[in-house]
């Protein structure tokens, strides 16, 4: 099975994550159908089909959690000597050459992406263009609306 990189950060996030659910919604769920079982008639309770439905998504996200944990391979970036390379991990300070704006990145794992908060993930287009690049470089990254070059600025291990 192929292991997939994955930051401390989104590892101890997805570990808070099931053990929420372990802890805390199922206990709950398994109460909610215990007490909608006491109300009668099974096949007309709305309430027992609805945590019945819920016990479902919850124990399927315990499985899929459980699954990408196994899956992974923790990458601490903070523990690796600092050579200068853009690696998995890694905070990336970019200069856009064509706009002249500069934007940070940070690069993790395909679950821990999120634009908004500008982690994207090492399969992304930038950060393939990125990956392997020192201080300096300049690269030509392909985008919807043709390409774009950016320098690579700064790259930090925290």
């Amino acid at each position: 099975m192929k292991k997939v990189p994955m930051t401390v950060e989104g590892e101890a996030r997805l570990r808070e994550e099931l053990n929420h659910l372990k802890t805390v919604v199922r206990p709950r769920v398994i109460a909610d159908i215990a007490t909608a079982r006491e109300h009668g008639d099974l096949k007309e309770n709305a309430e027992y089909h609805a945590a019945r439905e819920e016990q479902g998504f919850a124990e399927g996200r315990i499985k899929e959690i459980e699954g990408k944990l196994a899956d992974s391979q923790v990458i601490d970036v903070k523990a690796l000597p600092a050579s200068g390379k853009v690696i998995f991990g890694t905070t990336v300070t970019l200069f856009n050459v064509d706009t002249e704006e500069t934007v940070t990145y940070k690069i993790v794992g395909d679950d821990e992406s999120d634009v908004k908060e500008k982690k994207i993930s090492y399969a992304s287009p930038i950060a393939k263009a990125i990956i392997g690049k020192v201080e300096g470089d300049e690269v030509i990254v392909k985008i919807p609306s043709g390409e774009a070059t950016y320098e690579v600025e700064k790259v930090e291990y925290i």
